[in-house]
Protein backbone atom coordinates (compact mmCIF):
# COMPACT_ATOMS: atom_id res chain seq x y z
CA UNK A 1 0.00 0.00 0.00
CA UNK A 2 1.31 3.45 -0.83
CA UNK A 3 0.39 6.61 1.00
CA UNK A 4 0.75 9.88 -0.86
CA UNK A 5 2.24 12.69 1.17
CA UNK A 6 1.69 16.38 0.63
CA UNK A 7 3.97 17.55 -2.14
CA UNK A 8 3.40 14.51 -4.32
CA UNK A 9 5.92 12.03 -2.87
CA UNK A 10 4.67 8.63 -1.81
CA UNK A 11 5.45 6.84 1.44
CA UNK A 12 5.07 3.11 1.60
CA UNK A 13 2.83 1.83 4.40
CA UNK A 14 4.64 -1.13 5.90
CA UNK A 15 3.16 -3.98 7.89
CA UNK A 16 4.57 -2.34 11.04
CA UNK A 17 2.96 0.97 10.15
CA UNK A 18 -0.38 -0.75 9.67
CA UNK A 19 0.03 -2.46 13.04
CA UNK A 20 0.69 0.94 14.66
CA UNK A 21 -2.37 2.44 12.98
CA UNK A 22 -4.51 -0.51 14.11
CA UNK A 23 -3.12 -0.26 17.66
CA UNK A 24 -3.91 3.45 17.73
CA UNK A 25 -7.48 2.70 16.63
CA UNK A 26 -7.94 0.06 19.34
CA UNK A 27 -6.51 2.40 21.98
CA UNK A 28 -8.77 5.21 20.79
CA UNK A 29 -11.84 2.95 21.03
CA UNK A 30 -10.82 1.83 24.54
CA UNK A 31 -10.27 5.48 25.51
CA UNK A 32 -13.86 6.32 24.57
CA UNK A 33 -15.17 3.26 26.41
CA UNK A 34 -13.17 4.31 29.47
CA UNK A 35 -14.63 7.80 29.39
CA UNK A 36 -18.13 6.28 29.53
CA UNK A 37 -17.12 3.89 32.32
CA UNK A 38 -15.55 6.76 34.29
CA UNK A 39 -18.70 8.83 33.88
CA UNK A 40 -20.86 5.94 35.13
CA UNK A 41 -18.51 5.28 38.09
CA UNK A 42 -18.63 8.95 39.08
CA UNK A 43 -22.44 8.94 38.91
CA UNK A 44 -22.53 5.76 40.98
CA UNK A 45 -20.22 7.32 43.56
CA UNK A 46 -22.40 10.43 43.74
CA UNK A 47 -25.55 8.31 44.13
CA UNK A 48 -23.96 6.32 46.96
CA UNK A 49 -22.86 9.55 48.62
CA UNK A 50 -26.43 10.89 48.35
CA UNK A 51 -27.83 7.63 49.74
CA UNK A 52 -25.39 7.83 52.68
CA UNK A 53 -26.44 11.41 53.38
CA UNK A 54 -30.12 10.50 53.23
CA UNK A 55 -29.48 7.65 55.62
CA UNK A 56 -27.90 10.04 58.11
CA UNK A 57 -31.03 12.19 58.03
CA UNK A 58 -33.48 9.37 58.72
CA UNK A 59 -34.50 8.40 62.22
CA UNK A 60 -35.74 4.97 61.14
CA UNK A 61 -33.94 1.93 62.56
CA UNK A 62 -35.03 -0.28 59.66
CA UNK A 63 -34.88 1.12 56.14
CA UNK A 64 -35.75 -0.15 52.68
CA UNK A 65 -32.65 -1.27 50.82
CA UNK A 66 -32.68 -2.31 47.17
CA UNK A 67 -31.09 -5.67 46.50
CA UNK A 68 -31.25 -6.43 42.81
CA UNK A 69 -34.78 -5.55 41.77
CA UNK A 70 -36.46 -5.94 45.15
CA UNK A 71 -36.50 -3.86 48.29
CA UNK A 72 -35.81 -5.46 51.64
CA UNK A 73 -36.20 -4.03 55.11
CA UNK A 74 -32.68 -3.94 56.53
CA UNK A 75 -31.33 -2.52 59.79
CA UNK A 76 -29.92 0.95 59.28
CA UNK A 77 -26.47 0.01 60.63
CA UNK A 78 -26.18 -2.78 58.08
CA UNK A 79 -27.21 -0.45 55.25
CA UNK A 80 -24.61 2.12 56.36
CA UNK A 81 -21.93 -0.59 56.25
CA UNK A 82 -23.05 -1.81 52.82
CA UNK A 83 -23.09 1.72 51.40
CA UNK A 84 -19.57 2.37 52.70
CA UNK A 85 -18.33 -0.90 51.18
CA UNK A 86 -19.99 -0.06 47.87
CA UNK A 87 -18.46 3.44 47.88
CA UNK A 88 -15.02 1.96 48.57
CA UNK A 89 -15.34 -0.49 45.68
CA UNK A 90 -16.60 2.20 43.33
CA UNK A 91 -13.79 4.56 44.32
CA UNK A 92 -11.15 1.86 43.73
CA UNK A 93 -12.71 1.06 40.36
CA UNK A 94 -12.73 4.76 39.44
CA UNK A 95 -9.05 5.08 40.35
CA UNK A 96 -8.20 2.01 38.24
CA UNK A 97 -10.13 3.42 35.27
CA UNK A 98 -8.39 6.80 35.60
CA UNK A 99 -4.97 5.11 35.68
CA UNK A 100 -5.83 3.08 32.59
CA UNK A 101 -6.95 6.27 30.84
CA UNK A 102 -3.61 7.97 31.58
CA UNK A 103 -1.74 4.91 30.28
CA UNK A 104 -3.78 4.82 27.09
CA UNK A 105 -3.29 8.53 26.45
CA UNK A 106 0.45 8.05 26.87
CA UNK A 107 0.51 5.12 24.43
CA UNK A 108 -1.57 7.08 21.92
CA UNK A 109 0.81 10.06 22.17
CA UNK A 110 3.78 7.79 21.41
CA UNK A 111 2.02 6.25 18.41
CA UNK A 112 1.09 9.73 17.14
CA UNK A 113 4.75 10.77 17.25
CA UNK A 114 5.81 7.71 15.26
CA UNK A 115 3.01 7.94 12.70
CA UNK A 116 3.14 11.70 12.19
CA UNK A 117 6.95 11.53 11.85
CA UNK A 118 6.57 9.09 8.97
CA UNK A 119 3.37 10.25 7.28
CA UNK A 120 3.17 13.94 8.21
CA UNK A 121 -0.02 15.60 6.98
CA UNK A 122 -1.11 12.56 4.97
CA UNK A 123 -2.44 10.88 8.12
CA UNK A 124 -5.00 12.31 10.49
CA UNK A 125 -5.19 10.87 13.99
CA UNK A 126 -7.12 13.75 15.51
CA UNK A 127 -10.83 13.63 16.17
CA UNK A 128 -13.13 16.32 14.91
Amino acid sequence: MQQQQAGGSETEVTWGDQQNINQFGRLNNRFHDLEEEIKAAKESNENLEDAGNELILTDEEVVRFQIGEVFAHVPRDEVETRIEEMKELTTKNLERLEQEKVSILSQMAELKKVLYAKFGDSINLEED
